[in-house]
């Protein structure tokens, strides 16, 4: 079970018992709305481990045996093999989740390296020691950051087949942060500019999220950031 549902679940249990006369007077099932929560959070549980294929009415003896304190009606040896079966489903999951995200990973891969060789000969594109790529769009008159300065910038960051999946202009404000707080490509890419230029990043996966990814951003992805560097500050 995750620590948030466990939290949720005391944090239920601290309501119940602090306010137990005022839900009984205001007529507040209490009771069954906590069964409830317990019965779908249990739900969740079982559907995460990929155990949602379940006989109800055995699902439903057992937690009566339990709550009755009744000897449970399995062997011991039966239930260690149960709990073997549910580990070695578990384990199987796992590994199966493992090996399509090392399918992606390398395809995307691949993918990137081809994009970022074709990417190298377009026109104002430069390449750096690190791999990082970048377009100056639009150059400033400012200073440049160091690798310790905090910014303030708009962006704009793209996969390499357009999808955005995180823009401070769709959040209508700038962001602020310092350079050795984020990806790589990023501190190294936004050193290259002055204040107030625009520059275009495509930054290899390496000097990004790698292979485990991040949300919204699968493994091994290259990543291009258009921003703007409105302020050092």
């Amino acid at each position: 079970m995750k620590k948030s549902l466990l939290i949720s679940i005391l944090l239920v249990f601290l309501v119940v018992v602090s306010d137990h006369g005022s839900a009984e007077s205001s007529g507040t099932d209490s009771k069954g709305d906590i069964s409830y929560f317990f019965g779908y959070s249990f739900g969740n549980m079982l559907k995460q481990g990929g155990n949602e294929d379940v006989d109800m009415e055995r699902l439903m003896e057992g937690v009566e045996d339990s709550l009755g304190n009744e000897a449970p009606n399995l062997t011991e040896e039966q239930q260690q093999s149960i709990i073997a079966r549910i580990q070695a489903n578990q384990q199987q999951r796992q590994a199966d989740a493992e090996a399509a995200q090392n399918q992606v990973a390398s395809e995307n891969q691949a993918a990137g390296q081809q994009f970022l060789a074709e990417n190298a000969g377009k026109e104002g594109v430069k390449t750096t020691a690190s791999g990082l790529q970048y377009l100056v769009i639009e150059s400033g008159e400012g200073s440049r950051p160091t690798a310790e300065s905090r910014v303030r910038v708009h962006y704009e960051g793209r996969l390499t087949n357009g999808e955005v999946f995180d823009s401070s202009y769709q959040r209508g404000e700038p962001a602020e942060f310092g350079l050795n707080q984020v990806i790589p490509g990023w501190t190294e890419g936004l050193q290259l500019v002055n204040k107030g230029s625009k520059v275009r990043l495509f930054i290899p996966s390496d000097l990004a999220y790698g292979p485990s990814g991040t949300r919204g951003i699968p493994p091994n992805s290259v990543l291009v950031f258009d921003v703007e560097l409105l302020d050092i500050l």
